[in-house]
């Protein structure tokens, strides 16, 4: 009987010696960390700071500084005006943002069609976004004087005198996410848009064989798969109308009264214009946290709604 053949042993890996790989490759993991590190420091250093600062009485009037522990924690809860700058921070983030979407996913939708006049409005609606907010306002003041202004004429047609816009503490928010809507509108429409045109055809090309309706389609296919995009755009806005600063503070830096101080505000003028430092900190700290629990949420959502869309979930 004839013998099999002996497999033949299979060659052992070579053992790669550490030492012999050049150092030019060795450091080349190193190279790859080296920014994220630097980035988490950049970030991680302003963010002890502030939470040190918050536990100690530091202020430009008073040359000793001094640990006071949770004082002004206890003072921000136990003051009022924590609580309206609250309040008119989320009362903002909700009107811009939900004004926003509203009007940038409707203008997307109408835009989406590829001709000569959509491609001209797509031009124009970039022409905000070049404008920085104070300058932003400073127009808009021009458009709403009672005097000389366009959009007082054109009320005034309609019988309306004497708007009083910024001045009075019931249009005051009104006149704020205006300027902020028209400043940051042009963001959501475009990147909306770019969902719109990045959506599969197929799903669309069957629903029109099986004789879908326009509002079927819409709601069955389009608004799901465009959702993931959609809340990539309010990830952004809602971070942005939480921290409003420039807006607010080029139109009536917080007033009429306290109607426009939010957080952003309150923690900028108790630091700065009333120099108490360890005081503003807990104003910030505290904004810090509302934008991070809501871009958690939101993420979160954005991820679950991106792998239901790729049928994957």
């Amino acid at each position: 009987m004839q013998s099999q053949p002996r497999p033949k042993p299979e060659k052992a890996e070579k053992q790669i010696n550490y030492n012999e790989v050049p150092a030019s490759i060795r450091r080349r993991p190193y190279y790859i960390v080296l920014p994220g590190l630097i980035i988490l420091i950049g970030i991680m250093i302003p963010f002890v700071t502030a939470i040190t600062l918050s536990l100690t009485n530091f202020s430009f009037k008073i040359p000793v500084t001094k640990f006071v522990f949770l004082k002004n924690w206890i003072n921000l809860f136990t003051n009022k005006d924590f609580y309206q700058a609250l309040g008119v921070t989320l009362r903002y983030a909700l009107f811009a943002t939900g004004t926003q979407m509203l009007l940038g996913t409707c203008a997307a939708l109408l835009l989406r069609k590829d001709n000569w006049f959509s491609r001209l409005l797509k031009v124009l609606f970039t022409f905000p976004l070049m404008v920085a907010p104070a300058i932003a306002v400073l127009v808009w003041q021009l458009m709403t004087s009672n005097t000389v202004g366009v959009l007082e004429d054109f009320l005034n047609l309609f019988g309306v005198y004497n708007f009083p816009w910024a001045a009075s503490r019931q249009t005051a928010m009104f006149t704020a996410v205006l300027i902020d809507t028209w400043v940051n509108l042009p963001f959501v429409i475009l990147l909306v848009l770019a969902g719109i045109q990045s959506l599969p055809k197929s799903p669309f090309e069957a629903a029109q064989v099986d004789g879908a309706s326009s509002w079927f389609t819409f709601k069955t296919l389009t608004l799901p798969l465009l959702k993931p995009f959609m809340y990539i755009a309010l990830l952004f806005r809602l971070m942005a109308a939480l921290q409003e600063f420039g807006i607010i503070f080029a139109l009536t830096k917080g007033g009429p009264g306290n109607t426009l101080m939010n957080l952003s505000l309150t923690g900028y003028l108790t630091g700065f214009t009333y120099q108490n430092i360890g005081k503003s900190m807990p104003y910030l700290l505290v904004l810090w946290m509302i934008v991070n629990i809501s871009a958690k949420f939101i993420v979160k959502r954005q991820r679950r709604l991106t792998l239901e869309a790729a049928g994957k979930q």
